[in-house]
């Protein structure tokens, strides 16, 4: 939203500099983006001059050699390329030295032999319009010499600012003026919608159309005003200028009205053609499935049935909210408009907005959601500019189709609940100042009554609060702590393991990544899942984003090319959070969902990808990622979870299709629950992601260790000062059968005394015979409260011989 300072301060003026202004605004709660100068450099060197002559030029067919008084005594002589330029107009001079809107400097130059000591201006040659046809010609009451900028506005400072959803009135200038007065205290201007034009003529409007509201659930009201004896022209320069530094382009004075008041006020208008609109008679309605309409801009658009349009008699001819339609345009052929002023559902006209990729002026307006009275206040200023501007005749009577009158919005005001919020006492009669300030009524019993352009905001009490706040100033409430009692803040449920994981993998030197909980459906097709269903999204914001993520692995990926792409191809990455599957249909409800059944079933999981297992030194390479260095992260996250029995095991159906073969397992407990995956990731995916080398992840479900830990309690072992028993045995098992699988026969064969077990080794060769390997194990024994003899040793031994026997496997000799 632009606002030029100068209308600003005609509504409101604080006696500010526009810094000033801006600064007190954005304390206000409404936010200055920044601070534009618009139009010429110095004004001063910018006057008004009389022509005493126009001549042709001796050698040039387009220019003419004009004698201008610019009130310095001696005239001078510019060289005209304008069309129009007469002896006897009194015109705008920028003299040699001025500096014009595009930062150029004026100097004096010799055109086609003549020298020129100036320039006679076009609309655009000072920021006023955007006609270059001809010289502005001004009254000729203005003496010559006279500041420009005294006459014409040809130098403004704009605020950009930036509005939040729930403020619509601040899309108004008179609505930013209205927040300034109320901070400020400075006068504040009559609302320019407050006085109606007069209507003349004995016919009314219902005579020459009418209106019609087929589907009231897209349209809460829709006023019409009839207007004869419209002459199309150019705009007033005044109106030009602040169409132009509010970022619009002029048209015609009926267009521009249209425009002017939306910029004013906050609510848009539409105008019509009455002449063009077909059978008299508008209908709103919803569009049909597949039905079309050229707009404005040229384009033919495709409609679904959700979208609002206005239609005449025929079929469309305006987008509901958004944007008119070419059949009904205002041309220079006009004579006769129908205006007209609708207030539209927002959800409606943003979805409409954002299906069609067309995002208009009005539609920012709308999808904020306006107030049914806004309409009316609008067509009143409108009127009085359609008459004046356009030389029409107002016809009596406003076709007004309102199907349920909005009730007027009573919020209570209480001063212990505001202190309580606040955390200070504002005096009520401070109170009462800002809210009469800002438009509001007091009625009986402490209540307020909320005026129409703020009814979609506030709502209720704390709102009113909210409002006192912003005025009074946040910057001067104290800094206190709410008043709770009996609350104190502690992590729940899985959250103290999900830290204590979440830190030891950062002190490993990984980096935490946070990326979007939405994917593709072509990410996971890159992930060679094709046979996973993702949850879909209803109102995706793009279809990169368009289903929510079964698992971490595309977020870190992403992480990981984006590093490559800026020259780190070597990351160690983590993510924790949740992912998505579908849990099927949505009733019924499941027990205690507040707001109905979700359908996600929602997990929290830790993930890690590996592109480097370290990095390189001043004598040593980088140590690539591999599914043991991936393992020595899991080990360490396994061990700060508290569970000693899990193991990986190789999945029975199969490694995941991302994942390399022969270099992936599942995480299980030691009950057999999966826990989560570990492995090298599969090189058609690696190339999908344009890495180069191995990578290796994993990803651990949270709330499942969780559930493993519940109700644990830490204990510890006293170290005991018995020495401990080494022993190292190789064992022969046939080749499928996992080393972890045999720590665990041996663990069972040792029993209680066997304080710690390491696979050290491993060895093909003929002396195990074909089909067989054999596994080198340090085994430790140890006793807490005696040194272990040789006998008892023996005895483990002896025993984990006979467990071998189940996996076919014997001790090498």
């Amino acid at each position: 939203m632009r606002v030029p300072v100068a209308w600003l301060r005609e509504y409101c003026d604080p006696g500010m500099s526009a810094e000033e202004i801006a600064d007190t605004l954005t304390m206000a709660g409404i936010k200055v983006e920044r601070l534009h100068r618009v139009g010429v450099g110095d004004p001063s060197e910018f006057v008004v001059g009389k022509v005493l002559s126009a001549e042709r030029h001796p050698d040039a067919d387009r220019l003419s050699v004009c004698t201008v008084d610019i009130g310095a005594g001696e005239p001078s002589t510019i060289v005209c390329g304008a069309p129009n330029v007469a002896a006897g107009q009194t015109v705008a001079v920028a003299r040699p030295g001025a500096i014009m809107p595009d930062g150029s400097q004026l100097g004096e130059a010799k055109l086609r032999g003549v020298r020129s000591s100036g320039m006679i201006l076009a609309e655009d040659e000072v920021g006023i319009g955007a006609d270059h046809d001809g010289t502005m010609v001004l009254d000729d009451s203005l003496a010559p010499g006279a500041p420009l900028a005294e006459h014409l506005p040809i130098a403004d400072e704009v605020l950009e600012l930036e509005i939040t959803p729930n403020r619509p009135d601040a899309m108004a200038v008179y609505g930013v003026a209205r927040d300034l007065h109320a901070v400020t205290g400075a006068p504040l201007a009559e609302d320019p919608t407050e006085r109606d034009q007069q209507p003349s003529g004995d016919d009314r409007a219902v005579d020459h159309a009418s209106v019609e509201i087929a589907h009231p659930e897209i349209c809460l009201r829709f006023t019409a005003r009839v207007f004869e004896d419209v002459t199309i022209g150019p705009s007033p320069l005044w109106l030009k200028q602040r169409l132009m530094a509010a970022g619009q382009r002029p048209i015609s004075n009926v267009v521009d009205i249209t425009n002017y008041v939306m910029l004013a006020t906050g609510q848009p208008l539409h105008a019509f053609d009455l002449d063009e609109v077909r059978g008299k008679r508008i209908v709103v309605r919803r569009a049909s499935e597949g039905e079309t309409m050229t707009t404005l801009d040229g384009v033919e658009r495709t409609f679904t049935d959700e979208m609002a349009l206005v239609c005449d008699a025929e079929g469309p001819s305006g987008i509901g909210g958004v944007m008119g339609g070419l059949i009904s345009e205002v041309s220079d052929k006009t004579t006769r408009v129908l205006m007209e002023a609708a207030t539209w559902v927002g959800p409606n006209i943003m979805r409409t907005s954002k299906a069609l990729a067309l995002r208009t002026e009005a539609s920012a307006r709308f999808e904020k959601q306006l107030h049914p009275e806004q309409g009316m206040a609008a067509q009143r200023l409108a009127a009085r500019l359609m008459v004046e501007l356009c030389g029409a005749r107002m016809v009596q009577g406003t076709i007004d189709v309102y199907p349920s009158p909005a009730e007027p919005r009573v919020a209570p005001l209480r001063a212990e609940r505001m202190e309580r919020l606040l955390g200070e006492r504002i005096e009520a009669e401070t109170a009462s100042g800002i809210l009469e300030r800002l438009g509001f009524e007091p009625v009986a019993e402490g209540g307020w009554r909320v005026p129409p352009w703020r009814d979609a905001d506030v709502q209720r009490e704390a709102d009113l609060i909210e409002e006192v706040a912003r005025i009074h100033g946040l910057d001067k409430l104290p800094t206190t702590l709410p008043g709770r009692e009996q609350a104190v803040g502690r992590l729940t449920g899985s959250q103290p393991l999900r830290r204590r994981l979440e830190d030891l993998l950062r002190d490993r030197g990984l980096l935490e990544t946070i990326s979007y909980s939405f994917t593709s459906p072509g990410a996971l097709a890159r992930l060679r899942l094709t046979d996973v269903q993702p949850l879909e999204i209803d109102n995706p914001l793009s279809e990169e984003l368009s289903v929510m993520r079964p698992l971490l692995l595309p977020g870190l990926l992403d992480a990981a090319r984006h590093n490559g792409a800026h020259g780190r191809a070597g990351v160690a990455l983590f993510e924790s959070a949740h992912v998505y599957l579908p849990a099927g249909a949505l009733e019924p409800a499941p027990e205690g969902s507040p707001g109905g059944a979700t359908p996600a079933d929602e997990h929290h999981r830790l993930g890690a990808l590996l592109t480097e297992a370290g990095p390189a030194g001043w004598r040593t390479s980088a140590r690539p990622a591999d599914f043991y260095a991936a393992k020595a992260l899991l080990e360490a996250l396994m061990e700060a979870a508290g569970i000693g029995d899990w193991r990986v095991e190789e999945s029975r159906r199969g490694p995941r299709p991302f994942l390399h073969p022969g270099r992936a397992a599942v995480v299980a407990s030691g009950e057999g629950v999966q826990l989560g995956w570990i492995g090298e990731l599969h090189p058609l995916v690696l190339r999908e992601w344009e890495l180069d080398g191995p990578a290796a992840a994993f990803e651990l479900e949270v709330d499942l260790l969780h559930e493993l830990t519940q109700g644990r309690i830490a204990t510890y072992s006293d170290v005991t000062s018995f020495p401990a028993v080494l022993q190292d045995i190789a064992v022969i098992v046939p080749e499928d059968v996992p080393a972890a699988r045999l720590a665990d026969v041996v663990r069972e064969g040792a029993g209680e005394l066997l304080a710690s077990l390491r696979v050290f080794d491993l060895y093909h060769g003929e002396q195990v015979g074909e089909g067989h390997k054999s596994l080198a194990l340090r085994l430790e024994f140890r006793a807490p409260d005696r040194t272990l003899t040789d006998e008892e040793v023996a005895e483990r031994r002896t025993a984990i011989e006979n467990e071998l026997a189940s996996l076919g496997g014997r001790l090498r000799a």
